[in-house]
């Protein structure tokens, strides 16, 4: 009988943890006929009650197998630590705040006995913040465009979905502490469809996908698939010198033609200064991205430290 993996990722989740835990089995149990279900769910240095919640769904049921990281690791090493820790025919990740309906693992399933090797779920819409909804759309159709990869990257996705274990060993081979997991599925390039859901509000709880989680993720999906923001900033250094050398020249003239009666004042100066330098604090940034993802990449510190494994 084959088996399938759902992982969940924890942080401060103590509220969410049973009806997870319920929903979850619900869908196992439409399918205990056909496969073997394990249910991996991390703690990622949770402050409230989460450890101990999980441990008592581990002692109630043997299907239940928790990994305690020695601290929070983030939200990308963390899932894909317990990503690497599957067992099964198939690794699905859902999101332990229930974002993503767990419900949805049926569909996902039933998609891989299709052939796919990869299933995403993808948001039609979303009862979130308009505002943000709106950007994570934006950003998405920017990186599917200047992609240089090759790869047709999915759009609109939550990171949640299924994925067959030929891709998870692939994947497992790569050696990227600090992965951008629905690149590299897209990468490995096996047939992949998607399962549309209506995204709902999270109920309980708070969400620690803040600004800084949300710009993280999204400058670790450019810098892994793009070299195309490093191009356009060589692209507007140079046009930048030929504007300025031109303007330069332009002033340099007209003040020799007026000498006595043209000023050309502070203002334009203090404009252009603070224009270039902008430029190229940004220019610098970026690359700054760039040099922090190579830096990761040698650091060779470990993906996750491990605390405690139970039921594996």
């Amino acid at each position: 009988m084959k088996k399938v993996s759902v992982v969940s990722s924890c942080y401060n989740e103590e509220s969410n943890l049973d009806e997870l835990y319920n929903r979850v089995c619900e869908q196992f149990n439409k399918f205990k006929d056909k496969y073997e279900f394990e249910f991996i769910l991390v703690d990622n240095g949770s402050s409230d009650g989460t450890e101990k919640k999980l441990r008592e769904l581990a002692d109630k049921d043997k299907r239940v197998k928790v990994i305690i990281n020695s601290r929070n690791f983030g939200h990308i090493r963390s899932p894909f630590n317990a990503i690497r820790a599957a067992t099964g025919d198939a690794v699905i990740s859902i999101a332990s705040d229930l974002q993503d309906p767990p419900e949805l693992i049926s569909d996902l399933i039933e998609k891989w006995e299709q052939g796919n090797k990869v299933v995403l779920l993808q948001k039609k819409d979303s009862e979130e913040n308009f505002l943000i909804y709106k950007l994570r759309q934006l950003y998405y159709k920017i990186l599917y465009k200047i992609t240089d990869t090759g790869v047709e990257l999915a759009q609109n996705c939550t990171g949640s979905g299924l994925t067959d274990k030929c891709v998870v060993d692939i994947i497992k081979k790569i050696d990227d502490p600090y992965p951008y997991y629905r690149g590299l599925i897209c990468e490995v390039g096996f047939k992949r469809d998607y399962v549309r859901f209506s995204q709902p509000l999270r109920k309980r709880g708070t969400s620690t996908n803040g600004f800084y989680t949300l710009y993280d993720m999204g400058m670790t999906g450019l810098v892994k698939n793009s070299k195309v923001p490093l191009r356009i900033m060589a692209i507007i250094g140079f046009t930048m010198s030929v504007i300025t050398f031109a303007v330069s020249i332009f002033y340099l003239v007209w003040k020799i033609i007026n000498w006595y009666t043209f000023s050309m004042g502070l203002a334009p100066i203090i404009i252009s200064i603070t224009f270039l330098g902008s430029v190229q604090l940004f220019c610098l940034g970026l690359l700054g991205e760039y040099v922090s993802a190579i830096y990761t990449r040698i650091d060779k510190k470990p993906l996750v430290v491990e605390k405690e494994r139970i039921n594996f």
